[in-house]
């Protein structure tokens, strides 16, 4: 894939694993939604949770996009987040839009607000700087391992073509 692909497959996709440096331990993975603004991929978390208090400390994060269909294909996205207090009503918004297929009703909308509020959400705002692609090796069949290959990925920045 080329950067152009590369972008393109992750604004058509949703779900990803959020990767990011613990304070003590080993990185941590979580699962999450996530929306484009432009160039930017948007996460949204509660203000006390270990992804908003990691970007804190450090802003190096890492998003495995998942295709959500077998075999299942992936790409690395590397980029720098920051946390912003204000849109995390908004971005609850567009995610449960994103998760249901459908623009919610506006009785809906305002429910997401105040559970925004009452949970006290925020934006993570990850710029992308490099991706990172594995060709996929899917095995279907005892037929396939005549031609398995695992030949190695490649980095891209993010706005090359």
């Amino acid at each position: 894939m080329n950067g152009r692909e590369r972008r393109e497959f992750v604004r058509k996709h949703r779900t990803a694993v959020f990767g990011y440096a613990r304070k003590e331990r080993g990185p941590s993975m979580s699962c999450c939604y996530y929306v484009m603004d432009g160039d930017d991929i948007l996460v949204s978390t509660m203000a006390s949770r270990g992804k908003a208090k990691a970007v804190r400390r450090d802003p190096r994060v890492s998003l495995c996009v998942l295709d959500e269909k077998w075999p299942p294909t992936y790409i690395l996205v590397h980029g720098r987040a920051a946390i912003e207090e204000k849109g995390g009503g908004e971005l609850l918004v567009r995610i449960c839009e994103l998760m249901a297929g459908q623009p919610m009703p506006e009785p809906e909308r305002k429910r997401l607000h105040k559970l925004a509020e009452e949970e006290q959400r925020v934006v993570v705002r990850i710029t992308p700087e490099s991706t990172f692609e594995t060709p996929p090796r899917h095995v279907y069949s005892p037929e396939d391992v005549k031609t398995l290959s695992h030949w190695l990925g490649s980095t891209l920045p993010w706005d090359a073509d």
